[in-house]
């Protein structure tokens, strides 16, 4: 069957499972839930969203996110696991995925998530840099990464890794030796998120003494960028770049938001993305013979606004930088991804009119 959608619906679990704060981590924030998760909780949940799907031919899972899922007691896995089951097995749901940590993964733990037919498990894994990890005081090593990586797989789920850049003392070169480690250990998706300074952590602390630097939007977007790229070429799918907004993780110039200083945009996914469109359009205009002053783009409608850029940053850099106008033409005959570009005008043909 071929699907036309997915459509995920997340079940928070809020700092349950977990043994300890991480410097930059404040869960109550980010998830922007504080109530434990109960059963009906999960139903209620599940029932709504599944309401307001439209699409009947769609891929739909359910996603335990927050805190350590693993590493809550086994009772309350189970009675958690059990309601998300029974739409699995009724075949209202395709699949169901967990996030955890890597120091908490054993065989014990796989078989009770096999049973209750999760296919996804995703580690936060963050950095494979043991000195980073502990002044994060992350509380696990590259070591356990390892590991957990190799039952997981040997046990036939579908593995991912959820990774960090700016971590304190991180550079550039750090988070491209991680991605090179989590290659090899054979994710199927990645997800990579730009740290932030959340309310309450220690890491608002370090950040105000002086001893942290956030990196900056446009430093994020480049960093994300290169591991994009990274991971593309290694066949391993980004699924998520930057954390998704709600309404305590959103603009620090925002009253009511958690976030103190980093590079928080409410499209930053989006930006990364039309960045790497901006290096294909220019890789292109580049291999062109000839001096161009206009050109048009050819393009499926689903991918206009990445050519455009967001608040049409592509279109007004090729003009600012390189005195170039560009025309979009939308054909729904192009594949997705795709585009192709023609010269409407050359500098020669500009001169001479």
């Amino acid at each position: 069957m071929k699907y036309i959608e997915q459509y995920i619906i997340p079940i928070f679990v809020p700092h349950l499972g977990c043994p300890n704060d991480c410097t930059f981590c404040n869960q109550k924030s980010i998830s922007g839930q504080t109530k434990k998760v109960t059963q009906k909780d999960v139903k209620d949940t599940i029932e709504e969203y599944l309401k307001s799907f439209k699409e009947e031919r769609s891929y739909k899972e359910i996603a335990f996110f927050g805190g350590s899922f693993t590493g809550i007691e086994k009772e309350k896995q189970e009675e958690l696991l059990k309601v998300a089951y029974e739409y699995v097995k009724n075949k209202e749901i395709d699949s169901i995925r967990i996030s955890t940590r890597p120091d908490y993964i054993d065989k014990e733990k796989l078989k009770l998530l096999k049973k209750y037919g999760v296919k996804t498990i995703e580690l936060g894994v963050q950095s494979t840099n043991d000195y980073i990890l502990k002044k994060c005081k992350r509380g696990h090593t590259y070591e356990d990464v390892k590991k957990a990586s190799k039952l997981i797989r040997k046990y036939g789920f579908e593995l991912g890794h959820q990774m960090m850049i700016g971590l304190p003392e991180s550079t550039r070169l750090d988070e491209l030796n991680t991605a090179k480690d989590l290659a090899k250990l054979k994710p199927k998706i990645v997800r990579l998120y730009p740290v932030l300074v959340i309310k309450n952590t220690e890491l608002e602390k370090e950040y105000k003494n002086g001893e942290y630097e956030p990196l900056t939007v446009p430093q994020a977007v480049e960093r994300c960028k290169e591991l994009y790229y990274f991971f593309t070429r290694k066949k391993i799918t980004v699924i998520r770049m930057g954390l998704q907004s709600t309404d305590l993780i959103c603009s620090p110039e925002n009253e009511k938001s958690e976030v103190v200083a980093g590079p928080y945009h409410e499209a930053f996914g989006q930006l990364v993305e039309d960045s790497i469109w901006y290096d294909s359009i220019l890789e292109k205009i580049k291999n062109f013979n000839v001096k161009v002053k206009e050109i048009q783009i050819e393009i499926n409608p689903e991918n206009v606004n990445n050519v455009v850029g967001h608040k049409k940053e592509n279109i007004s850099k090729l003009k600012e930088i390189y005195d170039l106008d560009v025309k979009i033409k939308q054909n729904k005959t192009i594949k997705p991804g795709k585009f192709e570009i023609s010269i409407l005008k050359t500098y020669k043909d500009f001169l001479d009119e």
